[in-house]
C-alpha cells in the first residue's frame, strides 16, 4: 500500500487538495457566525506578523525582538492615509513600503552585528516606538490612538462587514504566505539556510552573510507592514500599545510554539497569539501570564520544534512501535562473534 507521503507527492492529489482548501476558504466566511469570522480574521493578521518574524529568525537565524514595531508602523500609516482620504490602493502600498524602507535602513546599520548586539538594536524599536507615537500626536493621535473605518462591505457584495473583512485577510494574507513560501523554498531560502548554519562557511561559498541578513530583515519589515494594514482592516483602531515590547515578546513566543522556520508554524503561531489569552482568561484571568508561560514551557519540552513538528514526531513514534520491542526469548539479542555458548557454559559451570 502506498504511503501517505507518496500519494501526496502525485501532482493531481496536490491539485485536488489545493482546490479543496480554496473552496473551504471561500465558503467559510459565509457559514460562520460574526464572532468566529472576527476571530479567524485576527488569527490571519497575526499569522502574517509571525510569518515576517519567521523569515528573519526561523529561516535566517537572526535575533529580532522588534517585529511588532513594523506591524504598528504599518497600522499607523494605514490610519493616517485613510483619515486624509488617500486612495486605498496607495495607502496599502505605503503601509508596506514605509516599514520596508525603515527596516532596510536599520538592517544596513545592524546586520554586521551579531548575537546580543543585534538583539539590543531590535529591542530598542518597540521601546522607542511607543513614546515616539505618543509624542507625535498630530500624526498618531497620541496616547488616545487613532481609528480608521474603511472596510465596511460594499453594497454590491451582499456581504456583512465581518465576512468582507475576513475575505480581505484571506486574500491579502494568502498572497503574502504564497510569496514567502516561494522565497524560502528557492535560491534565497537556500542562502538563508547556509547563513543560519554557519556564516563563515557561507562566506567561503560566496554567499554574503551581510547581504542576506539585510534582505531577510527587509522582507520581514515588509511583511510586518502587510500585517499592520490587515490589523486596521479588522480592528480599525491602533494606539502606541499596539507596538509595545510585551506584544513583541508574545509574537516571539507565538513563533516558537507554532514552529520556527515553518510556513505552517506561522499559521499555528497566529492561532496561539489570538486564542491562548482567551483560553487562559476563561481558566483564571489573574493567572493569564503564568498559564501562557507554562504552556510555552510544555511545548518546548515535548515539541522543541513547535506544533508544526507534531506530525513528524508522531510518524517517528509509529515507526518505533511498528518495529516492536526486542524479544530476548526468541533469540533477537545480537551475540558477538566467538561468544556463542558463553551463557550456557556459565550456567553449567558456576
Amino acid at each position: 500500500m502506498a504511503s501517505a507521503a507518496s500519494v501526496f507527492s502525485r501532482r493531481w492529489v496536490r491539485i485536488v487538495v489545493v482546490l479543496a482548501v480554496v473552496a473551504l476558504l471561500l465558503l467559510l466566511p459565509l457559514t460562520l457566525p460574526e464572532f468566529a469570522n472576527q476571530t479567524i480574521a485576527r488569527i490571519g493578521v497575526f499569522a502574517v506578523a509571525v510569518l515576517g518574524l519567521n523569515v528573519v529568525m526561523g529561516y535566517t537565524g537572526q535575533v529580532s525582538l522588534g517585529q511588532i514595531f513594523f506591524v504598528g508602523l504599518g497600522a499607523y500609516v494605514t490610519a493616517y492615509g485613510v483619515q486624509n482620504d488617500w486612495n486605498i490602493a496607495l495607502v496599502f502600498v505605503l503601509s508596506i513600503l514605509i516599514p520596508g524602507v525603515v527596516g532596510l535602513i536599520i538592517a544596513l546599520a545592524a546586520a554586521r552585528l551579531g548575537g546580543l548586539a543585534i538583539a539590543m538594536v531590535t529591542i530598542a524599536l518597540p521601546i522607542v516606538g511607543v513614546p515616539l507615537a505618543k509624542r507625535l500626536s498630530d500624526l498618531t493621535g497620541g496616547s488616545q490612538g487613532v481609528s480608521a473605518r474603511f472596510t465596511d462591505a460594499p453594497e454590491w457584495t451582499g456581504l456583512y462587514d465581518d465576512q468582507w473583512q475576513l475575505y480581505l485577510v484571506i486574500i491579502i494574507g494568502g498572497i503574502a504566505f504564497l510569496l514567502t513560501r516561494n522565497l524560502v523554498r528557492g535560491k534565497y531560502g537556500r542562502a538563508f539556510a547556509i547563513v543560519k548554519d554557519n556564516e563563515a562557511v557561507a562566506a567561503a561559498m560566496g554567499v554574503s552573510p551581510y547581504r542576506y541578513k539585510v534582505l531577510a530583515f527587509t522582507v520581514a519589515s515588509l511583511i510586518g507592514g502587510v500585517s499592520g494594514f490587515l490589523y486596521m482592516v479588522v480592528v480599525q483602531y491602533t494606539s502606541p500599545e499596539t507596538m509595545s515590547f510585551g506584544h513583541s515578546i508574545q509574537l516571539l513566543a507565538a513563533m516558537v510554539i507554532g514552529g520556527a522556520g515553518s510556513i505552517i508554524g506561522s499559521l499555528l503561531g497566529g492561532a496561539y497569539y489570538v486564542l491562548a489569552p482567551q483560553l487562559t482568561n476563561l481558566v483564571d484571568p489573574n493567572l493569564t501570564a503564568v498559564l501562557q508561560g507554562a504552556l510555552l514551557l510544555l511545548v518546548l519540552f515535548v515539541l522543541p520544534g513547535g506544533l508544526a513538528s507534531l506530525p513528524a514526531r508522531l510518524r517517528r513514534m509509529r515507526r518505533r512501535s511498528d518495529r516492536g520491542p526486542i524479544n530476548s526469548s526468541s533469540g533477537d539479542i545480537p551475540v558477538s562473534p566467538g561468544t556463542e555458548g558463553t551463557t550456557t557454559e556459565r550456567q553449567n559451570h558456576p
